[in-house]
């Protein structure tokens, strides 16, 4: 989708994969096949490109280290190395001056113990490093639970994280370039499902006041980390009207991808003018939208809807394999009446109760 923007724009893209004719391979200019952490297949990239970029958390930090002084890598290094790592990440949040839940570095069942006596129940215990969509976590609501650690434990640096009381699960995307100008979109409201994302509502269904605050504190977390590019700003919102941020995506994020078509400017527009230092937007909502992702449990289902569905906005990927719980696209759903559309999404039977 990134990709497919840079297209609409002019630019020409290269992009690095390991899978051949994966889905940005397939609207690229050209695909360089190689491990993300592959530095001679990075510099190749690097000494192709004009602008470098990166779309997920998982890229070798070192490999883009080495190519800095090669090509103009806007979102420098400091971004990904401080969301890499879930410690460093609360810590710079806290920095910043914004609320998380409370929390811990644990390294052995003897710490986590003691981080436990100190945070208490329920609490969450996380990999550092890696890990998503419920991977590389557990929940820990009694002593019974310390049990099932062990695995975790295994991989080294983790976190314990307090549980936040929250009423809402919410995300704000910004945008800021290297001038400094940012955009902020409005917020969305995010429904998991499996600890997946199912989908999202957007605007956020809290009052007016909250969505503006959790814009601001969006723009505050830019400004701390001297953004560039598009940042995705996960929080949880709790009945007194607090907003505690629980994680950043240094990229266009999964509950992002309604701005596509309701928006006057999509997330990945934004990342993509953000990081050549064009001047950025006030992004717009034109309409209200119900984002709904398409895993693979749901494909065969959502392909009947398309005759039956004209006002859906359907997206495959392009993914060449299907598998249970794997993101293979989203829908899109414009609405004048947000109740009515989940109910509709819901009366198709595809996602389940």
């Amino acid at each position: 989708m990134m990709a497919l923007d840079a297209k609409q724009t002019g630019m020409k893209v290269i992009i690095l994969d390991p899978t051949p004719n994966c889905p940005a391979g397939q609207v690229a200019d050209e695909q360089i096949v190689a491990p993300y952490a592959d530095t001679k297949a990075i510099e190749k990239l690097a000494d192709k490109a004009d602008v470098l970029t990166y779309e997920f958390e998982n890229v070798d930090l070192n490999a883009l280290e080495d190519v800095q002084d090669r090509v103009y890598l806007p979102q420098g290094t400091n971004l990904l190395y401080t969301t890499k790592n879930r410690l460093r990440e609360k810590n710079f949040l806290r920095q910043a001056g914004v609320k998380t839940a409370p929390f811990m570095a644990v390294h052995t069942s003897a710490e986590l113990k003691d981080a436990v006596k100190k945070i208490g129940y329920p609490a969450v215990l996380k990999t550092s490093e890696g890990g998503y969509d419920g991977h590389g976590q557990e929940v820990l609501r009694n002593k019974d639970d310390l049990d099932k650690c062990a695995p975790i434990l295994a991989t080294g640096d983790c976190i314990l994280e307090g549980w936040v009381p929250f009423n809402r699960e919410c995300s704000v995307m910004v945008g800021r370039n290297e001038d400094g100008e940012i955009t902020a979109f409005p917020v969305s409201e995010n429904i998991h499902h499996d600890e997946i994302l199912h989908l999202s509502i957007v605007p956020a269904r809290i009052s007016s006041e909250l969505q503006q605050k959790a814009q601001k504190i969006a723009v505050q977390i830019a400004q701390a980390i001297n953004l560039r590019g598009i940042l995705g700003v996960e929080m949880f919102v709790t009945d007194d009207g607090e907003i505690y941020i629980n994680e950043l995506a240094p990229r266009p994020h999964n509950s992002g991808h309604y701005s596509i078509e309701a928006c006057n400017f999509s997330q990945f527009a934004i990342h993509n003018r953000a990081i050549c230092n064009w001047p950025l937007p006030q992004v717009e909502l034109l309409k209200p939208v119900v984002m709904v992702n398409v895993l693979g449990q749901h494909v065969n289902g959502v392909r009947q809807q398309i005759q039956k569905k004209a006002d859906w906005h359907f997206h495959d990927y392009g993914k060449a394999e299907v598998r249970h719980n794997r993101k293979m696209g989203h829908v899109t759903i414009l609405t004048d009446d947000i109740e009515a559309t989940l109910a509709e999404i819901d009366n198709t039977g595809i996602w389940g109760a």
